[in-house]
């Protein structure tokens, strides 16, 4: 189970990420991006941007209100993953386009999250989960 904010914190600093992605057209960029992706899908306590929310901001908040399974966020980070790399083997092949449209989907899915709190892929493998017969409780209320 995870704060639910560290994910959503995650998400704006992905957004940022994105946005220079865009701007510049930078391969190395998205590809250090992709690398963040795969290192929080993999090991989820060691993702650079939920480490710095526990270290910077989490200390400084009151105590989340509820959690949330962490299953679905692994999930959306390897979705992120799989965008991200098509993004920069777009830009560093010479295809730029491929690489813009990459990144502009993983934009509008890290800016939904982060700005509204709507998590694509955790709704994608949520919907997996109830279309298999396998439901999973999206968040659990702390007493």
């Amino acid at each position: 189970m995870t704060d639910p904010r560290g994910p959503r914190f995650g998400a704006v600093l992905t957004t940022i990420v994105l946005v220079a992605v865009l701007l510049t057209g930078s391969g190395r960029l998205v590809l250090a991006q992709a690398a963040v992706f795969a290192v929080t899908a993999a090991w989820p306590r060691l993702g650079p941007y939920g480490l710095l929310y526990r270290v910077l901001l989490a200390p400084r908040l009151a105590p989340p209100t509820e959690l949330e399974p962490l299953a679905p966020v692994r999930f959306a980070q390897l979705v992120g993953l799989v965008f991200a790399l098509v993004s920069a083997a777009g830009y560093l092949s010479g295809a730029a386009v491929v690489g813009a449209i990459a990144a502009g989907f993983a934009l509008v899915a890290a800016f939904l999250n982060g700005a509204f709190g709507l998590c694509l892929g955790c709704e994608l493998f949520l919907a997996y989960r109830r279309l298999t017969g396998r439901p999973l409780a999206a968040r659990v209320p702390i007493a």
